[in-house]
């Protein structure tokens, strides 16, 4: 059976497993509450598909900065190289 692939499935196979395990563990230890796997992967899947593109937009942000502030640090390093 094939499965379907959505835009917001961003886990491995067993991350996704290990973070539903751990929202019926939260909801057990933290809430007193018995839900079960298909509740779990709800939950999971609506903050996927709430907010995982704003985090994956974050990450991109943070790597441009990143590689933003590395060729300033490139330019000043071939200046200095173009001064001796």
């Amino acid at each position: 059976m094939n499965e379907i692939k959505r835009k917001w499935d961003l886990l491995p196979k067993t991350k996704r497993q290990s973070c539903i395990d751990e929202i019926v563990t939260f909801f057990k230890q933290k809430r007193d509450e018995e839900i079960g796997i298909i509740a779990a992967e709800d939950i999971l899947d609506f903050f996927l598909q709430d907010i995982g593109t704003d985090i994956y937009n974050k990450g991109i942000e943070d790597s441009k900065e990143l590689l933003k502030k590395q060729f300033e640090n490139l330019e000043i390093d071939l200046d200095l190289l173009l001064n001796k």
